[in-house]
């Protein structure tokens, strides 16, 4: 089990906290209904930041999935971060989906790049290159040469922040949860041209639980 952390993300207190107040504050003053309401606000706000224990698998040339949620495109693209062609693979996430970020590979972050931009909804082709994004470019170490992986956290139609814990130069190990991004987003990976994928658009992933692809 990977959980360094609460089972409810500290991105998600202050919220949480406000919901509940709010929630109390609609009983005591304006009756049952208008608590009623508040009560299904507080709820929709806990499971957005709830953030579960995920087991990691132990393949060492799995690439998982960095985000909860929906593939939305499996396709050959170019990788403008790491400058070269790649395979994309883009994970929609809804505002159900656990939306704490997981890191895909063990390496080292060799490239961070923050973009601020616009808020189209999430999976649209054009949110990977219009909206507010922040790519990280990892290096791969992997029977004994390097492989490249960008994880582009994308803000969605509604989201308005996004969060990354990690620097240039930071070891990164499979499973470590690197950042988070607040209500609706998607997150584009792209991996090595020879990498064999393991999903096709349409499917539901989970982070860190399930592998995206293999690196060869």
């Amino acid at each position: 089990m990977n959980y360094p952390h609460p089972i409810l993300a500290r991105e998600g207190w202050p919220y949480i906290a406000m919901s509940l107040i709010a929630a109390f504050v609609a009983h005591w003053q304006g009756g049952w209904a208008w608590g009623l309401l508040f009560d299904l606000m507080g709820v929709f706000v806990i499971q957005f930041f709830r953030d579960p224990p995920r087991e990691i698998p132990r393949e060492e040339d799995a690439v998982l999935s960095p985000a909860d949620g929906r593939v939305i495109k499996v396709e050959r693209a170019f990788d403008p971060y790491a400058n070269r062609e790649a395979i994309l693979i883009s994970v929609f996430m809804n505002v159900f989906n656990v939306h704490s970020n997981r890191v895909s590979v063990n390496g080292t972050v060799s490239k961070i790049e923050y973009f601020p931009g616009k808020f189209f909804n999430a999976d649209l082709d054009k949110a990977s290159t219009e909206n507010e994004r922040n790519a990280m470019v990892i290096e791969a170490e992997f029977a004994g040469h390097s492989k490249t992986i960008t994880l582009v956290q994308v803000a969605g139609l509604i989201a308005r922040r996004i969060l990354c814990y990690v620097q240039v130069g930071d070891q990164l190990q499979k499973g470590q949860r690197y950042g988070f991004i607040r209500f609706g987003s998607r997150v584009d990976v792209y991996l090595p041209i020879d990498a064999i994928v393991k999903v096709s658009p349409g499917d539901k992933v989970s982070a860190t639980m399930t592998i995206l692809a293999k690196l060869s």
